[in-house]
């Protein structure tokens, strides 16, 4: 089987537009959430989330916006960092087209297209919708766009596991690669789910955070004694993945590789996570990495601060990880990016593989007194600085019992 190379990365994000800015924000601890006003049907409140402050005619002409729902313009600009840091800003510099794939987790595709033509259908009463609401709308939207921005003619596909979609993903393109599919991919994820539905829908199960006393950015407080749920946010991460030797040959600068992945299902419960489930992926992912649990430095964990979630990836650590858990560096970078739903494991992979590269790791934002039952090290408060770090696991967990799991090791 071929190895993998990570060669380029590319994010937008509500704590910066490009992967720097994004990497610097979470290493501060600097809180991308708020307390935006929504005009809802029943009037206007404040609601908690992550919004990005983005502006597509920045990026793109008014006639190309006009097919592009704001899913696939975060998922582009993403692309265009992943591949221009790869060198294929350009052109594709020797890769067949035909060899080149795209693989994009979404957990809702292009939702403000739909939700725009349900309110121009029953609130403003319109006899026709919008020609191009289908395809704005689709899932497979973002992955399509991909492709015909960058004339990538090889597989292509969309995974919708919730959380775990751009995870699944990821993991689904370095198989292509490992057993000879396909000789490069764009992947990730892309989401953009704040509107008045999805909101709605989210604030109707409970499980979404309250505005914590030392200000709404504070309000998601991963494995954290006083945390009360989730924040929603939005956002794009998209990598490129190469054959190693394709990679080498053409001169390519190597970022890390992508060298385990795995995938189990809970069969358990719709929205209830199982650790065993979870432990499995973990398992399985160092069996496919060939690495044993002493070999991995970092876990960038799926931490999205609610009561039950925190608790169970917590004994699922524990349970993979056994004598070595106590000594294990994991953190959640959501408390400062939020949840990009399908957009969030390719995020939080992206974070992984830059503290591979640079040594420093994320801290849990605003982790001041730890839930009792959350006892691992979760790299409270600040930063850390680690030497001779070789490899990363990134977790992804999904409603519906979907576990994605990945491991980066060093170039």
């Amino acid at each position: 089987m071929r190895r993998v190379a990570i060669t380029g990365l590319g994010v937008v994000s509500p704590v910066g537009l490009q992967q720097d800015s994004f990497f610097k924000a979470l290493l501060a601890a600097q809180s991308g959430i708020r307390a935006q006003t929504v005009d809802f049907p029943t009037g206007a409140e404040p609601v908690l989330m992550g919004n990005i402050d983005f502006y597509p005619d920045e990026h793109f002409s008014k006639a190309r916006l006009l097919t592009l729902d704001r899913v696939s313009q975060f998922a582009l600009v993403a692309a265009r960092q992943a591949m221009a840091q790869a060198g294929f800003d350009a052109e594709l510099k020797g890769q067949l087209p035909q060899r080149f794939g795209v693989s994009v987790g979404t957990g809702s595709g292009g939702t403000t297209s739909l939700e725009a033509a349900y309110f121009a259908l029953l609130e403003q009463k319109v006899s026709r919708l919008r020609p191009m609401t289908v395809v704005l709308a689709m899932h497979n939207a973002s992955a399509a766009h991909l492709s015909m921005e960058f004339g990538l003619k090889g597989p292509s596909s969309t995974v919708s596991n919730a959380c775990a979609s751009s995870a699944t993903a990821i993991g689904d393109a370095f198989r292509q690669i490992r057993h000879g599919y396909a000789d490069a991919m764009l992947v990730g994820g892309a989401d953009a789910l704040l509107t008045k539905g999805t909101i709605r829908a989210w604030q109707a199960m409970h499980t979404l955070a309250r505005p914590h006393a030392d200000g709404a950015h504070a309000s998601c407080r991963p494995f954290s004694k006083d945390r009360s749920g989730l924040v929603l946010s939005e956002g794009a991460a998209m990598l490129v993945l190469e054959d190693w030797e394709a990679a080498k040959s053409r001169g390519a600068n190597i970022l890390a590789e992508l060298a385990g992945y795995a995938s189990t299902t809970d069969a358990h419960h719709l929205t209830q996570p199982e650790a065993q489930g979870q432990a499995a992926a973990m398992t399985l992912a160092l069996v496919d990495a060939h690495l044993n649990t002493s070999d991995i430095g970092y876990l960038n964990a799926h931490g999205t601060a609610t009561e039950v979630g925190d608790v169970v990836e917590t004994n699922a650590i524990k349970q993979v990880f056994d004598n070595d858990a106590g000594q294990l560096p994991v953190s959640s970078t959501k408390a400062v990016h939020g949840h990009a739903m399908g957009a969030a494991g390719a995020m939080e992979f992206v974070a992984s593989v830059m503290s591979l590269q640079s040594g420093e790791l994320a801290p849990t934002a605003f982790l001041q007194t730890p839930d009792e039952r959350c006892d691992l090290d979760y790299i409270p408060l600040q930063a850390r600085t680690v030497k001779n770090l070789s490899a990363v696991m990134s977790n992804s967990f999904a409603f519906g019992g979907s576990n994605a799991v990945l491991i980066a090791r060093s170039a």
